[in-house]
């Protein structure tokens, strides 16, 4: 079948298996120009398909030589319905990973639940016997505790009263007003369940009882802080507040891991396109800005340059992981410097829907949404018939 792009609003649901596999291959291609790096053997990547995760992996296994287990929901191909980008992704990372001659598995299903968790910890034991790394990426709008059973639904919006600014239709490049209003209390607390650290936790501490954690390993979430403009809707919102009780968690993982010599960080990443953040309003306007600020200062950095730079710079290679001594990383630190934000809100309060190409960069925006599914890969024929049935070789 020809597989072209079928947007609805913020997601688009097909994807292209040649385009994903070219995105793979790109990102792999930078990790070996770089540096070796000096760290992990056997890696686990709990949300390893798309993002900030499937870059952390990528990483791992090319730069480290890694064997690397992935958790991640993903669908394959049914009929004339492509599978997720995530699916394809894996599929050509393991394709990848089996040429180098480094071991890879995958594990398809829901990461919050106690049947997932155990099938990893077995994997972990038949293949590995221990993981030295543990990155926690997971991104979902909903979760189901697995003791009460409870089912959480997490909400993007602003806490105590309404938020209103401006924000971008990033598919015709219209700027208009958003007013969102506040989260009750029930929203934040589901929230909270869904995306802070309660699920992290549970992870680590099942893998330590089940003794599949090395002695010295390392764990590590992600999360996002933002300039001012957007912590209404992020930092200060039901977002933030879930990112906060990660943070506590981090903390919290630290001392349960530091008996061992392990050790637990969030690590604070840039603005980027992600299926995640085109979700949150005000957000694609501001990535839009700052794209075209970072990119004229030659300071833009994508998924993968970013998770290198973590790994080599703070989590391996003898660098020094948070520089302030807390448990947090911060590779925003370009995003956020001074010069930087100044111009980005220079721009912010000038942008209307006339000078969004001139202010802003709404084409690299929307390469980077495309990309995430497949699409506007450099080298692959779109109009070329293609087969969406794709099998991940080592899905367990």
């Amino acid at each position: 079948m020809i597989i072209q792009p079928k947007t609805r609003g913020f997601i688009c649901t097909t994807a292209h298996p040649e385009g994903c596999a070219g995105q793979i291959q790109e990102q792999i291609d930078y990790v070996r120009s770089q540096k070796k790096l000096t760290g992990p053997v056997n890696v686990l990547v709990i949300g390893a398909s798309t993002g900030y995760g499937l870059a952390s992996r990528i990483a791992a296994a090319f730069g480290a030589g890694a064997n690397t287990i992935g958790v991640f929901f993903d669908k394959a191909a049914e009929g004339t319905r492509t599978a997720s980008a995530g699916w394809y992704n894996s599929a050509a990372f393991e394709r990848e990973a089996a040429k180098q001659g480094l071991k890879s598995f995958s594990i398809v299903g829901d990461a919050f639940s106690d049947a997932i968790k155990s099938t990893t910890i077995e994997l972990i034991k038949a293949e590995f016997g221990t993981v030295d790394l543990v990155v926690y990426s997971v991104a979902s709008p909903r979760r189901t505790h697995p003791v009460t059973g409870e089912v959480f639904s997490s909400v993007i919006k602003p806490v105590g009263e309404a938020y209103s600014n401006k924000t971008m239709n990033f598919h015709t490049g219209e700027v208009s007003t958003v007013t969102i209003e506040p989260a009750t209390e029930d929203e934040v607390r589901q929230t909270i369940a869904v995306m802070g650290g309660e699920d992290w936790g549970m992870w680590i501490s099942q893998m330590q009882e089940a003794g599949v954690l090395a002695d010295g390993a390392t764990t590590v979430a992600y999360s996002y802080i933002g300039p001012k403009i957007t912590h209404p809707i992020y930092k200060d919102g039901t977002i933030g507040q879930a990112k906060n009780h990660l943070e506590q968690t981090a903390i919290a993982l630290n001392d349960q891991l530091s008996a061992t010599g392990g050790r637990a960080f969030v690590s604070v990443n840039k603005a980027l396109v992600t299926q995640s953040s085109s979700a949150i309003p005000v957000v694609p306007l501001y990535i839009s800005a700052l794209y075209k600020v970072m990119k004229e200062k030659e300071l833009h950095e994508n998924c993968i340059q970013q998770m290198y730079r973590l790994f080599a710079d703070h989590l391996y290679n003898g660098g020094e992981a948070a520089a302030d001594g807390s448990h947090l990383i911060r590779i925003d630190d370009w995003e956020m410097r001074e010069d930087v934000q100044i111009e980005v809100m220079r721009r912010w309060n000038e942008l209307e829907t006339d000078n969004v190409p001139e202010l802003a960069d709404l084409a690299g925006y929307q390469d980077d949404f495309f990309h995430l599914f497949g699409f506007r890969t450099e080298g692959v024929d779109y109009d070329a018939e293609t087969d969406p049935a794709v099998d991940i070789p080592s899905m367990v």
